[in-house]
């Protein structure tokens, strides 16, 4: 029997065509900036306006898969360029928090494995430092954000930060930094994934204790519904954390909320809602979520059954077929390429800007889901 892969091989071939047909003319139009949308179809340029901002390390870690599934080197002149330009980042350390391995490992980490470079080597292990050093004793969880009001914070999202300690780990044969990402995994497991696999977004911790103050819903709808992008990321954080140390209780969990995440896109023919338990109408989707998601379930798939691996990869190439079919952008005149993400469930008219636009992590995740589909196992993470 033909396995799910090779029985939509036509239709990965020609996606990853279609993608590198616009990408490559985007990467050379775009090349000194750090996107996160755009306007009236040109990307932003964060290293203008945010040089810290947490997604800009996407622009450049999807230079680097186009590089991987291309070897053109107009990608990688763009990915090296876009980690030199983060370099003024480093400069306003006040300004950084948990979102240094977003930042950071996929532009530096990326670099370092593919090329050797060891300047990359050092600005990764800069960025390591940065979240080991976020990491609290007494409360056990690794702080998100900075401020006095949001000490006790973690967020379900820090689980695609800790590869970054993983490599650390690896990289200088420090066990602590291993330990640490561990702690904060088995944290989440604990306190934000719940007993049906779905995500508390934000926790507020006790500071000098073992404990949770508060739930809060974050960029939910509310505190007991369920944000899906958050799911999202416990997905895929969670079974990076299995790759990382084997620790089978991780690769449960991630196959837990993908589950649930399945479950629920199965009712929107696989097009993700923002949130799994806000009402039925307004309807606003978020098409990140869904190909956040794919990343993980295709990595879940390479660890269980082949029979559940088989499922699994068929419910991921589904969601990246809806995205493909309802979200994509292939303009090359355009510079998004996923449209329809959405930042958070708008409660207010101030947040309703950030509905339905495209946003640079949801081109990065097509594209790491392409690139896995076609059989390159290149893991940026």
């Amino acid at each position: 029997m033909e396995n799910v892969i090779f029985q939509n091989k036509e239709w990965i071939d020609a996606t990853w065509e279609r993608v590198d047909k616009k990408l490559r003319k985007v990467a050379v139009r775009s090349r000194d900036k750090l996107p996160y949308t755009t306007i009236d179809g040109n990307h932003d340029n964060k290293a203008e306006t945010n040089i810290t901002w947490w997604t800009n390390g996407f622009w450049g870690g999807m230079m680097w898969l186009m590089y991987q599934g291309t070897r053109n080197e107009e990608y990688r002149k763009t990915a090296r360029r876009s980690e030199e330009i983060l370099d003024e980042a480093f400069k306003k350390y006040k300004n950084l928090h948990h979102d240094v391995g977003f930042m950071w490992h996929l532009v530096s980490g990326a670099n370092y494995r593919i090329t050797g470079n060891q300047e990359s080597c050092v600005r990764n292990l800069y960025a390591a430092s940065l979240l080991f050093s976020r990491y609290n004793i007494d409360g056990d969880y690794i702080r998100a954000w900075n401020g006095e009001e949001q000490a006790g914070y973690s967020i379900i999202d820090c689980l695609m930060n800790l590869p970054l300690l993983y490599w650390a780990s690896d990289e200088i044969g420090d066990d602590r930094f291993r330990k640490i990402a561990m702690r904060h995994m088995d944290m989440a497991m604990r306190d934000h994934i719940r007993p049906d696999g779905s995500i508390n977004h934000i926790v507020d911790h006790e500071l000098d204790k073992v404990g949770v103050k508060q739930v809060i819903a974050g960029q939910g709808y509310g505190t007991d519904s369920c944000w899906s992008r958050g799911l999202a990321w416990a997905v895929y954080g969670a079974v990076i954390s299995y790759i990382h140390t084997g620790k089978t209780e991780y690769l449960e969990t991630a196959k837990k909320s993908a589950d649930y995440f399945i479950g629920h896109c199965k009712k929107t023919d696989y097009l993700p809602l923002v949130d799994f338990g806000a009402p039925e109408a307004p309807v606003y989707y978020d098409s990140t979520a869904g190909v956040c998601a794919a990343c993980g379930i295709l990595e879940i798939a390479k660890y269980v059954s082949e029979e559940e691996g088989e499922e699994y990869t068929r419910e991921a190439i589904r969601l990246l077929k809806a995205c493909d079919e309802h979200f994509c952008n292939y303009d090359d005149k355009q510079d998004a390429l996923v449209m329809m993400g959405t930042e958070r469930y708008p409660h207010n008219e101030k947040a309703m800007k950030g509905v339905h636009i495209p946003i640079i992590y949801g081109d990065f995740f097509f594209v790491e889901a392409l690139l896995k589909l076609k059989g390159n196992d290149f893991l940026i993470w």
